[in-house]
Formats: structure tokens, sequence, C-alpha cells
């Protein structure tokens, strides 16, 4: 059973679900695991398009139920520290932001969910254990280790994050 590490956080424009994992990898290796189309494959799914701030790619969700194709803004494209992108479906905007920080023999990846309606901080019970599942599918992608099972985050982790958004 996989343990919850993420918290909810308030900020000046509402609240931010927050998971941090580090990597004892070279901030440059941990960001092309984050941005290179063929090695997001392993860990997300893969994208198409023309990467810059601005642009808008196509996603493909490689572990959800029928592999799904998505369109995303790149807002923010800072190598190798920042990558920014929002999307909108019918549920609203979702914004997401990767951010890396070089502490030396490690890379620290803080991804945030800017938690953008009441809906997504009422779903929080499913949202956050589905993070928690892609932050370790990354770190296993990146240290090459065994995938992580989404049966060990949901629903087991469901009410650690009803509490945190309470």
């Amino acid at each position: 059973m996989a343990i919850p590490t993420g918290d909810i956080v308030a900020t000046p424009d509402g609240r931010d679900l927050v998971i941090t994992r580090s990597l004892g990898l070279p901030i440059e290796e941990v960001w092309a695991r984050l941005t290179d189309p063929h090695l997001t494959s392993g860990w997300y799914g893969t994208w198409e398009g023309d990467a810059g701030a601005g642009n808008t790619i196509r996603v493909q969700m490689r572990f959800e139920e029928g592999e799904p194709w998505s369109s995303m803004r790149i807002d923010d494209c800072t190598p190798p520290i920042r990558l920014g992108l929002s999307s909108t479906d019918q549920i609203g905007l979702w914004r997401l932001e990767v951010t890396l920080l070089d502490v030396g023999a490690a890379t620290e990846l803080r991804l945030v969910q800017h938690l953008t309606s009441e809906y997504q901080l009422a779903e929080i019970p499913q949202i956050g254990p589905g993070w928690e599942y892609y932050a370790d599918m990354f770190v296993a992608a990146c240290t090459h280790t065994e995938r992580p099972d989404f049966a060990d985050y949901y629903p087991s982790m469901s009410g650690y994050y009803q509490q945190r958004a309470s």
C-alpha cells in the first residue's frame, strides 16, 4: 500500500494540491523525463505538437481507461526548472505546475495542481490519489524500477485527502 504524502495548501487564489518527490538524479535528466515525449510515455503518456510557452499540445494519457487524448496549453516552460500546463474540459479549467530544484546530489520535484473550482476541491479524494500515483510512476520511470499499481492508491488514500481538503 502506498503512503500519501501530498498536502492541500491555502494560497491567495484558493488552494493547491502539492506533492513532492526527491530523485537522486541530475536536474537535466529529470527535466528530460518530464518533457521529452518519448520519455513521458513511460509514466504518463506521449504528446505531440510544438513545445514552448503559449503553444497547445495534444497529450495521450496512456495509463487511463481508453488512453484518451486531450489538449494542453503550455503556460510556462523554463528549462530545466518549471513547466506550467493548463487544460479545459467539461468540468472546467485544470492548471498544473511542476518545478524542479537542484539540491546537490538530488533533484526535488514539486507537482502542484491549482484547485481552480469547488468541484475540484470536492473531487480531491479522487484527484489526490491520482497525482500520487503519477508522481510515483514518474519516479519509477526515472529510476527504472517497477511501476506502481493504481489499486494501491485509490480508494485507500481517499480519506487522507478528504481530511486535507476539510
